[in-house]
C-alpha cells in the first residue's frame, strides 16, 4: 500500500521559511518523479514544483526563485523549502508521486500552510 505523508505545515509569518517533508512508503521511490501542489480555499489544486528521478526540477512561476524541491532516496523523502512566504502562499500543500512524469499516480493527505501578513 502506497502512502504519502506530509508534514511540516503550519502557521508562519510573512517573510519566514518553511521546509515541508513528505515521506514516501509502498514504493520503489527513486522510480518516481515527485511533486508538490497546493489548493488555496476556493481555488483550484495547482502546481507547485517537482524534482525527476535525475533530480531535474521545475517550479510554478509563483514560487520560482524563492523555493527549492528536493529529495533524499535513502530516507524515500521529498522536500520543498519556501522562502520569503507571501500571506498567497497559505493554501494545502499535496506531495504527489508520478512513475511517467506528469501523469501523478498517488497523493499524500495534504498539510495546511498558513502565512500571516
Amino acid at each position: 500500500q502506497v502512502q504519502l505523508v506530509e508534514s511540516g505545515g503550519g502557521l508562519v509569518q510573512a517573510g519566514g521559511s518553511l521546509r515541508l517533508s513528505c515521506a514516501a512508503s509502498g514504493l520503489t521511490f527513486s522510480w518516481y518523479s515527485m511533486g508538490w501542489f497546493r489548493q488555496a480555499p476556493g481555488k483550484e489544486r495547482e502546481f507547485v514544483a517537482a524534482i525527476s528521478r535525475s533530480t531535474n526540477t521545475a517550479y510554478a512561476d509563483s514560487v520560482k526563485g524563492r523555493s527549492t524541491i528536493s529529495r533524499d532516496n535513502a530516507k524515500n523523502t521529498v522536500y520543498l523549502q519556501i522562502d520569503s512566504l507571501k500571506p498567497e502562499d497559505t493554501a494545502v500543500y499535496y506531495c504527489a508521486a508520478a512513475q511517467v512524469p506528469n501523469n501523478y499516480d498517488y497523493w499524500g493527505q495534504g498539510t495546511q500552510v498558513t502565512v500571516s501578513s
